[in-house]
């Protein structure tokens, strides 16, 4: 496992744009150590057999989307049906703005 030394930390941090005191770098530098140790682990998986794909969204959600199409458009009656005030298929308001 390869271990990030306090330079290494405060020159992503630099990188970033963070202001981290002694403390902030000690830990994360231990904490940034043992994510890539897991990013480590992650490359000894063997994946020979898993086909590449363009994106993970795309290949969970594939089956679960519907079909893309134009829903029934309500007719502008029947918009302003339940409307407290309509006038000529419109919706009626009081003036916002004083004229």
């Amino acid at each position: 496992m390869h271990k990030l030394s306090l330079d290494e930390v405060r020159a992503i941090a630099d990188l970033a744009r963070l202001t981290l005191s002694e403390d902030e770098v000690a830990r994360y530098a231990a904490q940034l150590s043992q994510i890539l140790s897991y990013f480590q682990a992650l490359q000894a998986v063997d994946t020979s057999d898993v086909p590449p794909i363009a994106s993970v969204l795309l290949a969970a959600t594939e089956d679960a989307l519907r079909a893309d199409g134009a829903p029934v458009a309500l007719s502008p009656a029947e918009a302003v049906a339940n409307a407290p005030q309509a006038e000529n298929n419109q919706f009626k308001v009081s003036a916002v703005l004083d004229e």
